[in-house]
């Protein structure tokens, strides 16, 4: 049966992003730091990074890429990404929460969608036997999380103090009970996994 993923990187502080963030700075001032897991070691926004993840990190990575068939994302992180260059990162049907599904353009790589729920039904259809990850950005993770829809959720935690930015869990309204189902760890991340036991 298909269960829906949640995950995202945060500073020890709580932070998604830095401040400041935006297109052409997507993790915000100093937030690179927070993906430093994902590319092998540090990057800039000025140098792209080149690198893999390597060890824990990358056998988090293949363990997770393994079990998902499609990829739920926010607006905001399309944009801050500069729209991955129109190229679709996943190789996987990926879903965009947007205001204006209709405005966007209709090149293949990505399906725009209007809201949280719709894009969660359409990747579950659209995963077959295999598992939604919803990505992010916090907005969206927090929308899945409150209609009680997240199987597990995994909260990656980056060895770095932000001091300001976006927060994860920035005006959440709900309870919600976790259960603890594993943790990796590396020099640069804190892979720490848990079912949701009420969603």
């Amino acid at each position: 049966m298909t269960k829906i993923l949640a995950g995202i990187t945060t500073s020890v502080d709580g932070f998604i992003a830095g401040p400041d963030d935006g297109p052409g700075k997507g993790l915000g001032a100093g937030g690179e730091r927070l993906h430093y897991w994902v590319f092998g070691g540090p990057w800039t926004y000025d140098d792209e990074p080149r690198g893999e993840p390597t060890g824990e990190d990358a056998a988090w990575l293949a363990d997770a890429i393994g079990r998902i068939g499609a990829v739920v994302g926010g607006r905001n992180t399309y944009e801050a990404s500069r729209r991955w260059g129109g190229k679709n990162p996943w190789g996987l049907p990926f879903f965009i929460v947007t205001h204006r599904p209709q405005e966007e353009p209709d090149g293949g790589a990505f399906t725009f969608v209007s809201g949280v729920p719709e894009a969660i039904e359409q990747a579950a259809a659209a995963a077959g036997d295999k598992d939604v990850h919803v990505m992010g950005g916090a907005d969206v993770i927090r929308q899945a999380l409150e209609t009680g829809v997240v199987d597990e959720l995994t909260i990656i935690i980056a060895p770095v103090v932000l001091g300001g930015g976006k927060r994860l869990f920035e005006g959440f309204s709900r309870s919600i009970e976790l259960e603890h189902i594993g943790v990796r760890q590396s020099p640069f991340a804190t892979f720490i996994d848990y079912r949701v036991k009420d969603g």
